[in-house]
Order: C-alpha cells, then sequence, then structure tokens
C-alpha cells in the first residue's frame, strides 16, 4: 500500500541495521529498498546491507535525486518497494 512514514534518519551515518527495522516491519515484505542518502552516493556499512540481503529485502543506495527517480520507475513496474531518503 502506498504510506509515508517519518524515518528518524538525518544522515548517512544514522543508518543502521537498527534504523532500517522499518523497512523490514512494512508488510506486504519490500522486495527493494531504494536509500537516498543527500547530495551524493555514501557507501554503507557492508554488514547493514547484508543484513538487509538475507531478510530478503535488495538495497539499492544512490544520491536522493536517483533514488526518488528509481523509486518512482520501480512502482511504475508495479515492484513491491520503499525508500528511505534524506533530504539534499
Amino acid at each position: 500500500p502506498r504510506s509515508i512514514l517519518q524515518w528518524n534518519v538525518g544522515s548517512h551515518r544514522d543508518i543502521s541495521h537498527e534504523s532500517l527495522s522499518l523497512f523490514r516491519l512494512l508488510e506486504p515484505q519490500i522486495e527493494i529498498l531504494v536509500l537516498g542518502t543527500g547530495d551524493r552516493v555514501e557507501r554503507l556499512h557492508p554488514a547493514t546491507l547484508k543484513q538487509m540481503r538475507e531478510c530478503g529485502i535488495a538495497v539499492e543506495v544512490q544520491d536522493t535525486a536517483n533514488a526518488c527517480a528509481t523509486f518512482n520507475f520501480l512502482m511504475n513496474e508495479r515492484r513491491v518497494v520503499a525508500a528511505g531518503l534524506i533530504p539534499p
């Protein structure tokens, strides 16, 4: 379903296994999580990405402008997708 939730993350440094728990609780379970990390693509800790993959959720990390475009494209394809966006 289309929903907007507040994600308590201020920068890419705040993205962790705990902060991503929101996305693991969504129903139906999402296939892909698109993360927008602000003005530029920021690297996330590999263990954090691995934990999401182990839960069956693929993670795509991009700058926020491209993350919005990717999210819209995936929604148009009717994929079960969510986006975590940090303003640029």
